[in-house]
């Protein structure tokens, strides 16, 4: 049957279990093939039978779930909810702070007359469990009508039993005189506070995948200047249309993608094809939106526009990509739905197995009370944000700094590594490699009469040439009669001999012979380099070649992947051969050159369809789509925004070694909470059938909710105590 998708934006999902179970709805309404509900994103992409379904339909499935969709074009009404949304976490993460600071300073510091302090804690502690507290009520609401239970379940019925029975205290304190009398309002409030810590720090990264499309998008020219009854008018892009004649200056972005029908240039399509070297353009030749126009002006003919550029297939790849990414289950979520059902049963067989061994009914509540609030989530609630904050923020001190949890979990399950070529493994720009002069001359001559006369040039390749004479201290020359000659080279008088610089075709042009330097030529061009020749009054005085050398740390940053289990892979937009000398240099294991942005994307998905789970490293636009299929996305600092807001990790410093080791302190935070998760389950698992009185027959001692606060709050303070440990942690 004929299918067709769409992607709804949804809202109202407060945690990693809300997308699952969204998730599961949207699978079982009849029509539906297929759906995906992405927490980080807040986008659910569904796969549907249009004649069986409307996105009306699906839009009211979501809505009796209890969540909501923001209709096309609402995307800065739901940026401001979410808004809105991080505004009310931080306001209650305050207020449960700060009544959470006083009830334990008046519970066990000072001591107010007879009955003033029950009833000052009661007032203290209503709001923090109603209205700071009210969102897990919600959320547990929300759930239990669709027949699940999550973490909000587990944080709404301990809080509840601590708060509840620390009321019945407070206001009938008779009917507990034979029982322990404590109130526990410290212990819920503290539960409250703790675990809209984590809700806050976790809202800090949702929602950051959306600002990589909308920043691609401010990419796009807004207008074009196009030939419309044989006069040059500018128009809004949205109404260039296939075949118009679009004009370009120096320093311009181009519009849209189309052919070269007049003039000559270089562009710079780094930020698309991942080619470090600007690209020369004639008559005849290809160019894409978004790139940059460097020295000359053209016209080329409009192929491909609106939807059809290559700029805006990026954006959809980068939002195909994170579309994809499955949502992430928490183990504590998944732990919850069987825990909470299986402790609020173990807390009703307790007071019934006690009310039928004839103990007192008071007896038999605060035993099943302890048994609810030690199964207390406070530890678990913590395992997550403290190890994620420690060890977050260790790695902001390495330079590396880590957007989610879901980072961190990716990163324990990597075993393949794509590194982009273009400066990621390189520095990303041309570098003097060679300078060898014909005979009779000299390196520094040559060199000296190349910059003088490059001084003038704003090409990439000049300003290398520039770059080493200055290196070398060599002085420059007075130029007359500069001429930039597009996609070709410059020529000019430089101490009154002309000198011109630029490619063999150029040399052509003028008729200046390079069988002098043919030989030298062959060489710098079979090592994948640029080769420029340098002629003066006429004669071919040398040559000088320039390369996209490779980072210093590249190789020990390759040796280090390949150290932690991963095969590495090279991938680039460059010519096979440059690829491969740079690959050989470096030490990768495998290289694919010559790949276009969307192949780049699809060469990662090929590799996780082999069973592979990928890290990719880049810093380019064109690797945005890329570092977004990816399993873990890693962007240099110095690239662009969208690569980094396509990334998971983005390394601050220029140092490529950053990237294994982020993967090293990735597994280290991981290993962390993946140990905290297991003691507070432990704590919990074995005090839970001590609360219940399973030792009272032989130890005549019921663990009170007083100890089995005590015990949680252990349970707390070795979780935070493991989680420090990463503080401590040393990079390579």
């Amino acid at each position: 049957m004929p299918t067709t998708r769409t992607d709804l934006k949804i809202t109202g999902m407060h945690c990693a279990a809300c997308a699952a179970r969204l998730e599961r709805e949207l699978q079982k309404t009849a029509g539906v093939t297929s759906a995906v509900v992405n927490y980080a994103t807040e986008q659910a992409a569904v796969v549907f039978d249009p004649a069986a379904r409307t996105v009306d339909d699906l839009a009211r499935v979501v809505e009796s779930a209890g969540y909501g969709v923001a209709k096309e074009g609402e995307e800065d009404v739901a940026r401001r909810a979410r808004s809105r949304e991080l505004r009310g976490l931080r306001a209650a993460l305050f207020f449960s702070v700060a009544a959470t600071s006083l009830i334990m300073l008046l519970q066990h510091v000072i001591r107010l007359p007879g009955s003033v302090t029950p009833c000052v804690l009661l007032a203290l502690a209503t709001p923090v469990q109603f209205w700071a507290g009210g969102r897990f009520y919600r959320g547990a609401w929300v759930a239990g009508r669709h027949g699940f239970a999550d973490m909000n379940t587990l944080i709404a019925v301990g809080t509840s039993a601590a708060y509840g029975y620390s009321l019945a205290v407070t206001l009938l304190p008779a009917a507990f005189r034979d029982a322990p009398g404590h109130l526990y309002y410290d212990t819920s409030t503290m539960i409250i506070a703790l675990i809209l810590l984590g809700r806050t720090l976790e809202a800090h990264a949702k929602g950051r995948a959306s600002e990589a499309i909308r920043r691609l998008a401010q990419l796009q020219a807004k207008t074009a200047r196009v030939m419309r009854d044989g006069e040059e008018v500018e128009i809004p892009i949205d109404e260039v249309a296939v075949g118009d004649t679009v004009s370009v200056r120096p320093g311009e972005r181009l519009p849209v993608d189309g052919v070269v029908i007049q003039g000559e240039s270089a562009v710079d399509e780094s930020m698309v094809t991942g080619e470090s070297m600007p690209v020369d353009k004639a008559e005849g030749d290809r160019v894409v939106g978004g790139t940059v126009n460097l020295t000359g002006a053209f016209t080329f003919r409009a192929a491909r526009v609106g939807e059809g550029t290559v700029l805006s297939q990026i954006i959809r790849l980068v939002q195909a990509a994170q579309g994809s990414k499955a949502p992430v289950q928490r183990l504590a979520d998944r732990v919850a739905a069987v825990f909470v059902p299986l402790v609020i049963a173990i807390a009703l067989v307790t007071f019934s197995a006690w009310i039928f061994l004839g103990a007192s009914t008071t007896f038999a509540i605060v035993a099943s009370v302890a048994v609810l609030i030690i199964a207390c989530p406070c530890a678990l609630g913590l395992a997550t944000p403290t190890s994620l904050l420690v060890g977050t923020g260790r790695a902001a001190e390495l330079g590396i700094l880590i957007r989610s949890a879901e980072a961190l979990e990716l990163a324990g399950r990597v075993d393949l590594a794509i590194l982009d070529k273009t400066g990621t493994v390189t520095r990303g720009q041309p570098e003097v490699t060679e300078v060898v002069p014909a005979p009779g001359r000299t390196e520094e001559e040559l060199l000296q009469l190349a910059a003088s006369l490059e001084r003038e040039s704003e090409h990439p390749l000049g300003k290398a040439i520039l770059r080493a004479a200055q290196a070398q201290g060599l002085s420059f020359a007075p130029v007359e009669g500069f001429q930039a000659l597009p996609g070709l080279g410059v020529r000019g008088r430089v101490n009154g001999h002309q000198i011109v610089i630029g490619t063999r075709k150029l040399m052509k042009q003028f008729v200046i012979g390079t069988e002098g330097v043919a030989a030298q030529l062959d060489h710098l061009e079979e090592q994948g380099k640029t080769a420029i020749v340098i002629a003066r009054d006429g004669d071919a005085a040398g040559v000088i070649g320039l390369q996209d050398v490779s980072r210093p740390e590249a190789a020990q940053a390759v040796q280090r992947l390949r150290g932690y289990g991963l095969r590495v892979v090279m991938i680039t937009g460059d010519n096979q051969r440059t690829a491969e000398t740079v690959a050989r240099a470096v030490g990768v294991d495998e290289v694919r050159a010559e790949v276009h942005p969307d192949q780049k994307a699809a060469a990662v998905k090929a590799f996780q369809e082999q069973g592979h789970r990928v890290v990719m490293v880049g810093d380019g636009i064109n690797d945005a789509p890329a570092l977004a299929q990816a399993d873990l996305g890693i962007a240099l600092g110095h690239g662009t925004d969208i690569a980094m807001e396509a990334a998971d990790i983005t390394l601050v410093r220029d140092d490529l070694r950053l990237a294994a080791e982020a993967i090293r302190l990735s597994r280290a935070t991981l290993s962390n909470i993946r140990q905290n998760l297991f003691w507070a389950f432990f704590y919990n698992t074995v005090g839970i059938p001590i609360a219940a009185g399973v030792l009272y027959p032989f130890l005549h001692v019921l663990l009170h909710p007083a100890l089995a606060a005590a015990a949680m709050a252990f349970s707390s303070v070795s979780v935070v105590g493991n989680a420090l440990r990463l503080k401590r942690y040393q990079p390579m």
